[in-house]
């Protein structure tokens, strides 16, 4: 299960969303974020999860490698299910002895899967389709507004970027770590789940010191480099946008131009039923 662990790796191929611009990624993913909470009804799901599908088909990034990430949240997508399914009053739907499930909550169970795995998805797209460095620069690029009021904008986006490097790294050492363990007559797979918490304690040390000890090689590696922060500093390869990236927010318009009118007719509909 550590290696179905995808999220924050580069999947290097050569696609429409490979060649976008950071920031266009940036506020791509932001909106697409924003839309998912804004989402209330099976037409506007329906709506991001078919823009999302069209988004991976363009970055070309094998879906089953995407999917690969969400084993890693399985029990977290299970206990959200069970929760709404189960304490979501409404319409009886399922009613013997102690299991009582109603419509709604069967519908805000789906509604509340669909939206996990798609801000799981649409979220980690950018990371499959952008080098640590151009994600630097283009949050870098992003958040200079914020430098008016004295924010290391750049600290902030190269801890970011670095922080995103490290899981693949970190989730490579932790499975070296546990394999290390085991020949050494270690179980992880057998017993209840309050078992296999209690047998990965003497996994968690050496992974804080594996962690302690790759951050303090960066900061080295960064301080013989002359690294002093993002004052002063150039850039070899500007951003520069294209027109790719011009019909790339048309399409984001689009979409949230959609969004916005089915929520409107969510409402409008509401209101009618609560007028009569």
């Amino acid at each position: 299960m550590i290696r179905d662990i995808t999220i924050g790796q580069y999947y290097p191929v050569d696609s429409v969303i490979h060649r976008l611009d950071p920031r266009t990624k940036l506020a791509v993913t932001f909106l697409y974020v924003v839309s998912l909470f804004l989402a209330v009804n099976k037409y506007m799901y329906l709506l991001a999860v078919a823009a999302l599908a069209f988004y991976i088909c363009l970055s070309k990034v094998p879906l089953t490698y995407m999917l690969r990430g969400l084993q890693s949240i399985w029990l977290f997508l299970l206990l959200s299910v069970v929760l709404n399914m189960f304490f979501t009053k409404g319409t009886p739907w399922i009613d013997w002895k102690f299991i009582h499930i109603s419509f709604q909550g069967v519908r805000n169970a789906c509604y509340i899967l669909l939206r996990i795995v798609c801000l799981v998805l649409g979220a980690s797209v950018i990371t499959y389709t952008t080098t640590p460095t151009k994600l630097t620069d283009g949050l870098e690029r992003a958040f200079r507004i914020f430098k008016r009021w004295k924010m290391p904008v750049h600290e902030i986006a190269m801890m970011i970027s670095i922080a995103l490097r490290f899981i693949p790294i970190l989730v490579e050492e932790l499975d070296k770590i546990m394999k290390a363990q085991q020949a050494r007559g270690a179980d992880f797979e057998t017993g209840n789940l309050f078992r296999r918490l209690k047998n990965l304690f003497p996994v968690i040390l050496p992974m804080f010191v594996s962690a302690i000890r790759r951050a303090n090689d960066l900061a080295l590696a960064m301080e013989a480099r002359c690294y002093r922060g993002g004052e002063g500093r150039t850039k070899m390869k500007p951003l520069r946008y294209s027109k790719v990236d011009g019909w790339a927010y048309a399409m984001l318009l689009l979409y949230l131009t959609g969004m916005l009118v089915l929520l409107f007719l969510h409402w409008k509909h509401r209101l009618l039923v609560i007028g009569t």
